[in-house]
């Protein structure tokens, strides 16, 4: 992470440790029940005991992958993905900087969270742009109401080519939602299909967001209903979180209704915004990121760590941290897009971040000395809950104390070191 400081933690680093610190908590909390029978019961005589599968992991898998890049009119972004506490990946993505040809000044970028499986995701990955420029109704004339009409018929499309898929294989469970954006030169055209969303940026406020598509909202509601479901635990027949959604069939049997007359509807909600000097980027996320972080937190940190970061998959990076940090049990995928008018990078806000870490560090080791003096043996569990509570300054706006642990956990592990009582050499020297 390239920040105001030298010698910060790698990530990857510091997340596993502090993973390590707090296994036993977060364990027990998820296998609590998990065998069918509570903690002490025991199944009775002749009852065969249940096993459960749990869609989540003892311990999060932290890999991370990323990518970069760029088109020759000046857009650069960057993709950042991570399994993170579930059991199985199943977010897919489609990052396409420059479309070619007529299109060359075009750009297309979607992220696809599978659920059930990731079969649906991959599949639309692969296809769903190409379905969408098939319908010869986006062109060089940027004609909107055109360019909207494509990528709804082309989404159609895509839901009907997988039910093909789907019923000649002899698989029909599974689906994914869909965040995406085709960017032309004059407009930026967003379409969502399920509760991925995408965020657009301008002048450092929020400018846009998509709609999540959600059971309980009352147009969701209606639709749902009239098909012959029902909403219940805020899921769809108390199963499915998601009322738009590529695949899903078995919510799709309703006869005498069209397809976005279905439970679950393959329409997207397409939406149309004219581009502007003052935009600065565009997020596309699944809900790993969106269930604990508003779209204006994320974008008041995306702005400020782009003032301190000059590789934008250090800042997917921190942003994947931060949801995880602050709670998030699902896949977590993040596509940033920055437009020449995004921030750069800042010398007063590189020594405020300098000026951070150095409370940051100095609070530590207070902490550290008076645990220490208590008799107390210090460890990261004990200063992060004492430091949590303490009130911090300067701290990344959206971000909050979560989003500097690398530089916490740094200066924990240096106080530890220091505090290490000396070893005598008795051997002596020869």
């Amino acid at each position: 992470m390239r920040t105001a400081r030298k010698g910060s933690v790698e990530m990857p680093a510091f997340v596993r440790q502090l993973v390590k610190e707090t296994e036993k908590r977060v364990s027990s909390f998820f296998k609590g029940g998990r065998g069918g029978a509570s903690d002490g019961e025991q199944p009775g005589e002749g009852e065969k005991e249940e096993v459960i599968p749990s869609p989540y992991l003892d311990r999060p898998v932290l890999d991370k992958l990323t990518e970069e890049g760029c088109a020759r009119w000046g857009l650069t972004y960057a993709l950042g993905s991570m399994q993170g506490w579930r059991a199985n990946m199943e977010d897919f993505h489609n990052c396409v900087p420059q479309l070619g040809g007529e299109l060359a000044e075009w750009s297309f970028f979607a992220v696809f969270d599978g659920h059930a499986g990731s079969t649906v995701a991959q599949y639309c990955s692969q296809h769903l742009l190409g379905h969408i420029l098939a319908t010869a109704g986006i062109g060089p004339e940027d004609n909107p109401e055109k360019v909207k009409g494509a990528i709804t018929e082309g989404f159609m499309q895509t839901d009907k080519h997988l039910h093909s898929v789907a019923r000649r294989e002899g698989w029909e469970r599974g689906g994914t939602t869909v965040v995406s954006t085709l960017i032309s030169p004059y407009y930026i055209y967003f379409a969502n299909c399920g509760d991925s969303r995408a965020m657009l940026c301008r002048s450092g406020q929020v400018c846009f967001s998509t709609e999540d598509h959600k059971p309980y909202s009352p147009l969701e509601k209606e639709r749902i209903e009239s098909a012959g479901g029902s909403v219940s635990l805020q899921r769809i027949n108390g199963s499915l979180a998601v009322s738009r959604a590529l695949g899903d069939f078995s919510y799709k049997g309703a006869e005498n209704r069209t397809p976005g007359q279905q439970m679950v509807s393959p329409e997207p909600e397409v939406c149309v915004v004219e581009r502007s000097p003052t935009d600065e980027f565009l997020v596309l996320a699944c809900d790993g990121v969106w269930d604990t972080i508003s779209n204006e937190e994320l974008c008041a940190f995306i702005h400020n760590r782009l003032q301190v970061c000059t590789d934008l998959r250090d800042v997917c990076t921190q942003v994947i941290d931060l949801c995880l940090y602050k709670g998030s049990l699902d896949n977590i995928s993040i596509i940033l897009l920055c437009f020449p008018g995004a921030p750069q990078l800042s010398a007063e806000a590189l020594h405020q971040e300098a000026e951070l870490e150095d409370l940051l560090e100095s609070k530590v080791a207070e902490i550290y000395d008076e645990l220490s003096a208590s008799g107390e043996e210090p460890d990261l569990l004990s200063v992060l809950t004492v430091l949590a509570s303490t009130i911090i300054p300067g701290l990344p706006p959206g971000g909050g104390i979560q989003s500097k642990r690398n530089c916490i956990i740094s200066a924990y592990y240096h106080q530890r070191e220091t505090h290490r009582p000396t070893v005598p050499n008795e051997l002596g020297s020869s």
